[in-house]
């Protein structure tokens, strides 16, 4: 039995009313805010960084702010991915399930 890739969601910074989601910073403070919850679980010690969790990362997309929410998210922390749908959801931000396409290496790679 075969299971399928976690989904995506890129949660946009645009509400459902079609406003520019304010502050400028909202997708860092909520990515930042997730930085803990990794699927290998939080490190700590002289092998720790500081950085965005790779279940919940800030991006530019075609101009527009938004953050890419893995489904892998619910399975290490229930509660935060409760909040962060829960985020997008209270702000009325635009909410679409996706999937990043790789990026294709260059010509002659």
């Amino acid at each position: 039995m075969t299971t399928s890739p976690p989904r995506e969601f890129f949660i946009q910074g645009i509400t459902l009313e079609g406003h520019t989601f304010r502050p400028s910073d909202w997708a860092e403070r909520l990515a930042g805010a997730m930085s803990c919850f990794r699927p290998d679980g939080v490190r700590g010690g002289i092998g720790a960084f500081i950085g965005y969790s790779p279940l919940c990362v800030p991006r530019v997309i075609n101009g527009v702010k938004c953050v890419i929410v893995s489904e892998a998210l619910r399975g290490v922390e229930p509660m935060a991915w409760d909040f962060v749908m829960n985020f997008a959801r209270d702000n009325r931000l635009q909410l679409t399930e996706a999937c990043l396409v790789p990026e294709r290496p260059p010509k002659g790679s």
